[in-house]
Order: C-alpha cells, then structure tokens, then sequence
C-alpha cells in the first residue's frame, strides 16, 4: 500500500494512494472525512514530519566507512527535522558550499514507539519504506570533520514519493540514483554492512524511536555533484521514485 501524507483545509491526514482513481482514502476514520477524497482537493506533503532523523554513515561495503571491522558498531548522526522535504520540491544548494552532491537510500519510517527492539521485532514497529536523498556538501565535511553542517542544510533530506507499506525483504532491492538521466549510483541493498533491520534495532538501542521518525540506512560511495535546474531521481525496486530538482539559494535580502 502506497501512503501519502495530505492536507484538506485544515485538517492534515495519511490516505492510501489510489493511482487508478487519482484520489486518497483516508486512513483514519475518526477525522470525519469521506472515506475517498480526490487528489485535487487536498496539498500532498512530504510524507514524514519526523522528530529526528537518524543516518548510518558508510553503511555500504564500497564506501570508506563502510571497510570497518566486522561486528563494529554503525556509525549515526542525525538530520534536523527541517531538512526533509517531499518529492517534487527543490533542493537549495547553500552559498556556503562550493560542491553539493546526491546520495540516494533507503529510508525505514517507524510506526510505533520503541526501545531496545530486537531484529525478528522490527517488522512490527515499522509504518513503511520510502526513497531518501542525503543531501551532501563534501567541502563543509571535510573542513568540519563532522556531519552536522554538511548534511544539516534545510532541503538536504529529501524523502517520498510516498511511504510503501508492501516491502517483503528490504534488504535484497535495487537502488539507483540518476543526475538528469544519466546513472550515478547503482548497488543492490544487499550490499548494506548492516542490514535495514538490524538498523533499526541498534539504533533503537540508543534512543527512543517514535512513530513518524526515520531511519536512513545509508548510500553506495561516490554521490551524483547537483548544479542549479539538475534533476535528481533516487528509484528504489518496490518502493517508488523520488524526484527533486536543485537550485540556487536566493541572495539574503539586505538589512533595512
């Protein structure tokens, strides 16, 4: 089941996408809605307003981190709520980095709080999976040491097109990234150093997870370099594709 997060009038719900009939079935019954509503009638959102994001830094094989001992523990920052957008709005590439590069991944929304979940359990605490950009600035990582301000951007976690309910084995599906077309990452999630739900239960052995938050489990090496009017597609098999384009950030206004 593909899940969109919407707003009609004042009221902002999740509906069950229904392609065929261009419309949305509301899944909560206590809003009072109809049941089916059309897409007209209501603004589409980001799909997920989650109060952290947590990311696995070098979670595949072929990235520098992802070389790590056996058995080492992952390693997680975070994303501030404020940089996730949905699909179809615009990356801004920030004045202060010179280069901004596309990551694509997969993305684990939870469902239900949790803490200290074991692996088997994970499926139980989950709503769905979605595509994620980790929005990148490599020149801000290097000088910083840290993740916090390169990754940290508004606009730097993108994530739709919509939550996919219906994913048997997310760790066996095939993930691109496309830049105006042209391929830039390829690698199946097998290739993940830890897997999605052993993810989820070590960070959850960390902190509290709760329903909404998001998991990205991370991004194959060598990223797609976005330019202001880029289009970039991350498509992951089973679960959608999400498509954002880049720009260039306004001038700030000058001081009155």
């Amino acid at each position: 089941m593909k899940v969109l997060r919407v707003r009609r009038g004042d009221r902002t719900f999740y509906g069950q996408l229904l392609l065929e009939r261009r419309a949305v079935r509301c899944l909560d019954p206590a809003l009072g809605l109809p049941e089916v509503v059309a897409l007209s009638e209501v603004t589409v959102l980001p799909p997920v307003a989650p109060s952290k994001v947590v990311c696995a830094l070098g979670n595949f094989r072929d990235t520098p981190a992802g070389g790590r001992r056996v058995g080492a523990a992952p390693v997680l920052f975070l994303k501030p709520p404020s940089s996730v957008i949905g699909s179809g709005e615009a990356i801004v590439l920030p004045r202060a980095a010179a280069r901004v590069e596309a990551f694509g991944g997969l993305a684990v929304v939870l469902g239900r709080a949790c803490r200290n979940v074991a692996p088997a359990e994970v499926p139980r605490c989950l709503f769905g999976f979605a595509c994620a950009n980790d929005i990148t600035a490599p020149d801000l990582f290097a000088a910083d040491g840290l993740p916090g301000r390169a990754k940290g951007f508004d606009t730097f976690a993108p994530i739709g097109p919509w939550i996919e309910t219906a994913v048997a084995d997310p760790s066996a599906l095939s993930l691109r990234t496309r830049v105006n077309g042209a391929v830039v990452q390829e690698a199946s999630l097998a290739d993940m150093a830890v897997s999605p739900y052993d993810l989820v239960s070590f960070v959850s052995g960390v902190m509290t997870l709760l329903p909404g938050d998001v998991i990205l489990t991370g991004s194959p090496a060598d990223g797609g370099r976005l330019a202001p009017g880029d289009e970039v597609r991350v498509e992951i098999d089973e679960v959608g594709v999400l498509i954002n384009a880049a720009r260039g950030e306004a001038e700030r206004a000058p001081l009155q």
